[in-house]
């Protein structure tokens, strides 16, 4: 389900943030960063590097996330800018406005925000104040 990872060879992690770990402040990452503690300031990946950011089901963010590919199975209190693909795992819950080009969302995950296609996000008069458009949307379950 999970398992296609276009950006970097399967399974590659350069940094880890393990489940003891509290950062405080801005994290800029390339590669791959795995977060399973708790990161309170934006996350974001160096600009132009191939990157993917996956948030553990213990793992959480608390501020904005900004990479190429981003997983998520845990808490996200921020928006999510996913210039290429955003996963949302069976775990996942995000508060706040989700940027995407394309989506998986696993039954289970939550978002209490707006989907806004990367394309859509450029012409927002388009769109309605309560609805949000949704392109490319694959829903596993």
């Amino acid at each position: 389900m999970f398992k296609n990872k276009p950006s970097l060879p399967e399974g590659q992690v350069d940094t880890l943030i393990g489940p003891q770990v509290v950062i405080h402040g801005d994290l800029v990452f390339s590669g791959g960063l795995y977060v399973e503690g708790r990161v309170v300031g934006r996350v974001h990946a160096e600009d132009g590097a191939k990157a993917v950011m996956t948030l553990a089901d213990g793992g959480s963010v608390e501020g904005e996330i900004r990479a190429p590919v981003v997983v998520i199975n845990g808490r996200v209190e921020g928006d999510v800018h996913s210039s290429e693909r955003l996963e949302l795992a069976a775990k996942a819950r995000v508060d706040g406005n989700v940027h995407y080009k394309v989506v998986e969302m696993a039954a289970g995950s939550r978002l209490s925000g707006r989907l806004l296609h990367v394309e859509s996000v450029a012409q927002p008069a388009e769109l309605p104040d309560d609805d949000a458009r949704v392109d490319l949307v694959r829903v596993v379950g």
